[in-house]
């Protein structure tokens, strides 16, 4: 291939470079000059074009991302059609991403025109998902190179997904007088949850003694039971494994298999068993997989249900990219010293952008209603202020001016809210990602239609959030029933990021899987003004 600016006399035949726009239509890059073209390029002025000149033994570009990806082997993929030199590639099932990264990487040596990007190794992904793309940078590419890259693709699987497979899984879980059965129930729904991600389903569980033999029992009966599918079983402890000896590995032994690992090198995760009866996985689930959070636990699952063959050997090489997140119910070791050294950080966030459509249209605004002779938002400002928050941060946006006006001479900072008629959602990711509360470990959020919460009842709040290290949810509530305020531990900001419409934070902390903590603050956690009648019944005084 040539590439260069050629004069108009030489131009029929060439590839254009970059799109040129004439008076009557645009040719676009990669475009084929005609001679009608180098016409309208005459009359429009212009006398030389950046182009490419196609030699013998080359393809364009298009046609060299078609080769390439015909030499895929098809199976559970599609493949769009080629356009501007690339091929974009989409899973057809539910399944597992694998890719070999030294065919990859092969194939991306042969030439710097020819790339090829795909998802991380054994990445889960859905149906219609794309994952990797075919791309030929320049305008076309020598035929050579092109047999060279489409003989590695033949020659050996680049990438590939693998269909998750329906099993019959079991679920055998042990007991401990420490250990609620409300806490078992969950266990058990979040892994009902998490197999149907995987087109399963749980079809038994047995709760069983935390001993040696109750369990090897119990995978005895599991692995004797008539099932349609393979088998899979699970075993929940009441009590972390620890050693090779403990409870669940020693049992998978008795009940006559074989310990491939106890623990692997992703954390969360860290504290999982990997045994196999015949062909039978038995997994040793870490305490995290109680979470719904990712953790080692699924990567391992990812694979079984995939029908891939883990083994010691598979496990030991999931340490690059192991590490998940932070552990919330412990100290993290990484953040020991700076967490001796500084106190846990609160942000106060008040939320003042609302419509306030049950008062009325046209109505009294709420958060302009006078209580003790001050402003609504104003009196919320200034008992956040009074409390232990190292900033407060008020959203505004419906009636802004005079929400602000309200706050004037206040130490807070007012965020304005543009999307506030989209719902609280908006609201909550304005002041959650606000410049004061981004550095904070956690955020307070209030709401300025509340006009009994106190100085007090907020520092019982930020207490309980500081005595559990920042690691989380607090919630205030009224002889038992959830209310308001809340702090949100900094580490759910990509939760509340993903929120949309009219929804709070409810969703994220009956979500989240960290723990909840509620503080009782009496009625005033229920007691909201959203219409005229309940402003003037809490004491204030309607105006604007």
């Amino acid at each position: 291939m040539k590439f260069g600016e050629f004069p108009l006399a030489n131009a029929e035949g060439l590839l254009l470079a970059h799109a040129v726009k004439l008076p009557e239509r645009t040719l676009r890059k990669g475009h084929r000059v005609s001679l009608a073209d180098i016409e309208a390029l005459n009359r429009a002025g212009i006398a030389s074009i950046t182009a490419a000149r196609i030699e013998d033994g080359d393809l364009d570009e298009d046609e060299a991302a078609r080769q390439l990806a015909a030499a895929i082997a098809p199976k559970h993929l599609r493949f769009s059609e080629a356009a501007t030199g690339r091929v974009n590639v989409y899973a057809v099932v539910d399944g597992l991403f694998v890719a070999d990264r030294d065919v990859v990487d092969r194939l991306n040596r042969i030439d710097p025109a020819i790339t090829v990007a795909c998802l991380a190794d054994h990445a889960r992904v859905r149906a219609g998902d794309m994952v990797a793309t075919i791309k030929i940078i320049p305008l076309a590419v020598p035929g050579s190179k092109v047999h060279a890259a489409c003989v590695a693709l033949r020659s050996a699987v680049a990438f590939e997904v693998k269909p998750f497979a329906e099993y019959a899984v079991s679920l055998v879980a042990t007991e401990l007088p420490s250990l609620k059965p409300v806490v078992m129930d969950k266990t058990a729904h979040l892994l009902q949850r998490r197999l149907a991600a995987y087109g399963n389903r749980l079809i038994r569980e047995q709760r069983v003694a935390h001993r040696r033999d109750a369990v090897a029992d119990a995978i005895n009966e599991a692995m004797a039971a008539t099932d349609r599918f393979s088998k899979l079983v699970i075993v929940f402890g009441a009590s972390a494994v620890i050693d090779e000896d403990d409870v669940i590995p020693a049992a998978i032994r008795q009940a006559g298999g074989e310990i491939m690992s106890v623990g692997i090198p992703v954390d969360p995760g860290n504290l999982m068993v990997l045994g196999r009866i015949g062909e039978t996985y038995v997994v040793g689930a870490p305490g995290c997989a109680r979470s719904p959070k990712e953790n080692g636990f699924d990567w391992v699952l990812d694979r079984i249900l995939a029908g891939e063959k883990p083994d010691a050997r598979d496990l030991t090489g999931m340490g690059v990219g192991g590490l998940l997140m932070e552990i919330e119910t412990r100290p993290r070791p990484r953040d020991s010293y700076e967490e001796h050294s500084r106190p846990v950080a609160v942000a106060a966030v008040i939320l003042a952008a609302g419509k306030a459509s049950r008062m009325g249209e046209g109505g009294a605004h709420k958060l302009l209603a006078l209580f003790d002779g001050m402003p609504l938002v104003r009196r919320a400002a200034e008992t956040a202020l009074a409390a232990d928050a190292t900033s407060v941060t008020v959203v505004t946006g419906h009636r802004r001016g005079e929400i602000e006006a309200a706050l004037s001479g206040l130490g807070v900072v007012a965020i304005e809210n543009r999307d506030y008629a989209s719902g609280m959602a908006s609201s909550l990711i304005s002041g959650f990602f606000a410049p004061p509360a981004r550095d904070a470990d956690g955020v307070l959020v209030m709401l300025a239609d509340m006009p009994g919460v106190t100085v007090a009842d907020l520092n019982a709040l930020i207490a309980a959030f500081r005595a559990a290290s920042g690691r989380a949810i607090v919630r205030a509530v009224s002889n038992g029933k959830r209310g308001n305020p809340v702090i949100l531990p900094r580490s759910l900001g990509d939760a509340v990021m993903r929120l949309e419409g009219d929804i709070g934070a409810r969703h994220i902390i009956e979500t989240s899987g960290l723990p909840v903590i509620d503080v009782d603050i009496g009625d005033a956690a229920h007691l909201d003004v959203d219409t005229p009648e309940a402003v003037m019944a809490a004491g204030g005084i309607l105006r604007g």
